[in-house]
C-alpha cells in the first residue's frame, strides 16, 4: 500500500544505464506509456524519481530522471522496480481490481474467486480457485467485487 494512499502498481524495471548522462533503459510491464511522459513521478522504494523525458529505445524506453545525471547515479538504479498509483480510468479492466472478485455466470451460478491474472498472447486469462482458468474475452461485466462471465458451453466442466 502506498503511504496514505492507494496501493502501487508495479509499472516498470530499470534495466540497466544507458550512455554517459544518467539514462536508464525501462522495460515497461504495462501498456500504459503515458506512465513515461515528462513530469509523471514514479516510486522506487522510499525514493521518488520524476520522468525528465523518454523515448522508445530496442523493447522499452530511455528514460532521464530528475536528479540522475550521471552513469554511476543510473548505474545505481539497475534492476529497481517502478510503481506508481493506479491510474483513474473507469472504461479499464484493472488486473489488481480483479484479483480476489467472486466469479458468476450469467445465470448467477458461483464459479469461486480469482486467485490471478496470467498473461496470454491470445486473451488474458483468470486464474479461478481450484486451478480452473477462464479466457478475459469471456467477461461481460464487473462491479467492485464481481466478474460476469458467459464462457461457452464446456468450459467450467
Amino acid at each position: 500500500m502506498g503511504e496514505n494512499g492507494p496501493p502501487l502498481l508495479e509499472v516498470g524495471r530499470v534495466v540497466k544505464p544507458h550512455g554517459l548522462r544518467g539514462e536508464v533503459a525501462v522495460k515497461l510491464v504495462t501498456d500504459r506509456t503515458e506512465r513515461l511522459a515528462p513530469g509523471s513521478v514514479l516510486h522506487a522504494g522510499k525514493a521518488t524519481l520524476e520522468v525528465i523525458s523518454s523515448k522508445p529505445y530496442q523493447a522499452g524506453y530511455l528514460v532521464a530522471f530528475a536528479g540522475v545525471a550521471n552513469r554511476e547515479a543510473a548505474e545505481s538504479l539497475r534492476g529497481t522496480i517502478l510503481l506508481a498509483p493506479p491510474l483513474d480510468d473507469p472504461d479499464a479492466l484493472w488486473v489488481h481490481e480483479l484479483i480476489g472478485a467472486e466469479v458468476l455466470d450469467t445465470e448467477g451460478r458461483s464459479h469461486g474467486r480469482v486467485e490471478a491474472v496470467e498473461a496470454n498472447p491470445a486473451s488474458d486469462l483468470l486464474v479461478l480457485e481450484g486451478g480452473a482458468v477462464v479466457p478475459l474475452v469471456f467477461v461481460v461485466d464487473t462491479t467492485a467485487s464481481q466478474v460476469v462471465i458467459d464462457p461457452p458451453t464446456g468450459l467450467l466442466d
